[in-house]
């Protein structure tokens, strides 16, 4: 049961694919707390998801967009304020890519044509998003837009190659962008840096199993399941937290702030 702390506002949840992601479970949470939805995923992610699942059970559009495209973002705002009746109240960016992980490419070894493909589907398109809304006008004031980090963007994890570059841009974009929309639009802009998740991604990299067991006894509180971070998330998109802003916010059972935890030691 949800308390209503989204009672009639209007969201745009990008990157659900499968009932393991976390937009998926934002999704969930944010109708269940009174929200109306659209939800978008490129064209070729939607071939091989299951949104149309979550669409059916949320009652909720599905809008085809590439992130990466000015014109169908400009459509799916469009398109979103007409199916929702108004202005959007909040957006979570839940996008990330690498052709050279895919490709299992060396961090010293990147194809650069890859990576700016890599930058521009997983952090640019958040520069984009918000850039699409300011200039319809398409945000309410005192809205919140999410996007979905990692520790990697301060911290040297190597198998996260690429990837850890992209999620420093993308939060760097969420502090710069964040001045912009709350000076214009009284909008919020934060990220949300995430334990280690049991998602379609997060599975991908390598050596993941063996670092998410390692998080887990690393972190006071072990790792944050995906459940909670979309908890999370509905708090940001709530009237709850309207003075924050510009953030990176570490969602990650302590781990971030650990330096040693004898749980690792064999003593």
């Amino acid at each position: 049961m949800g308390h209503n702390l989204l009672k009639g506002k209007r969201g745009i949840i990008f990157g659900a694919l499968d009932e393991n992601s976390i937009a998926w479970k934002v999704a969930v949470k944010c109708v269940e707390e009174g929200a109306s939805i659209t939800l978008t995923n490129a064209p070729a992610a939607l071939r091989f998801g299951e949104i149309n699942k979550l669409a059916e059970q949320l009652n909720a559009e599905i809008i085809p967009a590439d992130a990466t495209s000015l014109q169908d973002l400009e459509h799916l705002f469009v398109r979103s304020m007409e199916l929702l009746g108004g202005k959007i109240d909040f957006v979570l960016h839940s996008i990330g890519m690498s052709v050279n992980m895919r490709k299992k490419k060396h961090y010293t070894e990147l194809n650069y044509e890859w990576m700016m493909k890599t930058l521009d589907i997983s952090a640019i398109s958040f520069h984009k998003v918000m850039a699409t809304g300011l200039k319809l006008d398409a945000f309410n004031e005192w809205g919140s837009v999410l996007a979905l980090s990692y520790i990697a963007a301060q911290r040297v994890f190597p198998d996260y190659s690429e990837m850890a570059e992209a999620k420093a841009l993308l939060e760097s974009y969420a502090r710069s962008f964040g001045y912009h929309l709350g000076t214009l639009k009284k909008v919020r802009v934060n990220t949300i840096s995430q334990s280690p998740t049991m998602t379609t991604a997060g599975s991908g990299v390598k050596g993941f199993d063996a670092f998410y067991k390692y998080a887990e006894k690393m972190s006071p509180l072990g790792n944050a399941p995906a459940d909670a971070c979309a908890d999370y998330c509905v708090t940001l998109f709530s009237d709850l937290t309207r003075y924050v802003t510009m953030q990176n916010l570490f969602h990650d059972g302590g781990f971030s702030n650990m330096g040693m935890n004898p749980a690792l030691l064999d003593l």
